[in-house]
């Protein structure tokens, strides 16, 4: 029995860098998905507060239609002779109107009388309970929001609210939240 080399089989080294280079592109993939995932998880509290702040917002222009504390001339920015403001704005506390990105908000330009507290959010403190003493307050600082109130063509009765909320986690930016609705002059 004689074995001759010529038979043997086996992989060249031209195949294990091919294999070696598969193999290199495929945990590269990898790696860029679980880092897009750790983002997406980092913004996700993130997320769920700006979708709430929006829709606070538009609630809260509803309600005061509804309940007749402002009229619907006033529903417009300031630069179409209305109440609300026309820049975004960092989310500070409603004032005595109880409308978010007005003039009477809490902010130490708008109301020398009112403080300017900044919105927040209380997060259970080392019990994991909260409601108790130990909860932390966390300051909305990097949220702004901006109101757009616009007429719709042709129907006098019906306007377009666009609430933009945009913030930063950590050093991310996630892409702004937008929330769009609209109002109608009957209750």
């Amino acid at each position: 029995m004689k074995s001759s080399l010529s038979e043997q089989t086996g992989s060249t080294l031209l195949e294990a860098l091919i294999a070696m280079c598969i193999l290199t592109v495929g945990l590269l993939g990898l790696a860029q998905v679980f880092t897009f995932g750790l983002r997406q998880s980092a913004a996700a509290g993130a997320t769920m507060v700006a979708r709430e702040k929006a829709r606070e917002a538009i609630e809260s222009v509803h309600t005061a239609r509804d309940t007749k504390v402002i009229t619907w001339a006033q529903i417009r920015n300031v630069n179409q002779g209305g109440i609300f403001a026309n820049a975004a704005l960092t989310l500070h506390m409603a004032g005595p109107d109880n409308m978010v990105n007005t003039a009477d908000d809490c902010t130490a330009v708008s109301l020398p009388s009112c403080p300017s507290i900044l919105e927040s959010i209380v997060l259970p403190g080392p019990d994991g309970k909260v409601g108790t003493s130990d909860d932390v307050r966390q300051p909305l600082d990097t949220f702004t929001r901006q109101i757009l109130i616009e007429d719709v063509a042709g129907m006098p009765a019906l306007r377009r609210i666009t609430v933009t909320i945009n913030y930063r986690v950590g050093q991310l930016r996630p892409p702004p939240f937008v929330l769009v609705t609209y109002i109608s002059s009957y209750s």
